[in-house]
């Protein structure tokens, strides 16, 4: 099933994040695309999850940027809240409505960094994956369409 995952991967605009993200993952093993894709929103979940987590410490360590982190918090809020559970449930019904999430995802976390005043922004790595592995997860459900 390996070949899938590399057949899948070759079609999206990070191989080598896709095959990474992917073969972390011992389901993508005898998944599907729409196995594949719902792998990589769970890694989108649990990235949001960690962002979240580094907004915690940050209110600590960079006080002085709590309203852009408060910003943060509540876009990434969304992300684990909103587009996650939609690109779940349409990946497994209607894909269409599964890319918006993701696009949405991927804005959300954007706009999060945007916030920041140049160079300040403890979440620049994050918020740089989290578009990336949006971009990858995005270029799979496009298959399913």
């Amino acid at each position: 099933m390996g070949n899938i995952v590399e057949k899948t991967c070759k079609q999206t605009p990070d191989y080598t994040l896709c095959l990474s993200l992917l073969n972390s993952d011992p389901r993508s093993s005898s998944a599907d695309i729409v196995g594949l894709g719902l792998i990589l929103v769970d890694k989108i979940k649990a990235l949001g999850t960690e962002t979240i987590g580094q907004i915690k410490v940050a209110y600590k360590t960079k006080p002085m940027l709590k309203r852009v982190l408060d910003e943060c918090n509540l876009r990434y809020k969304t992300i684990e809240e909103d587009d996650v559970p939609t690109a779940i449930i349409a990946i497994k019904g209607n894909p269409k409505f599964a890319e918006g999430g993701i696009v949405d995802a991927s804005v959300e976390a954007s706009i999060c960094e945007e916030g920041f005043p140049k160079g300040q922004s403890p979440l620049t790595d994050l918020t740089q994956k989290m578009v990336k592995i949006c971009d990858v997860t995005i270029a799979i459900v496009r298959m399913l369409l």
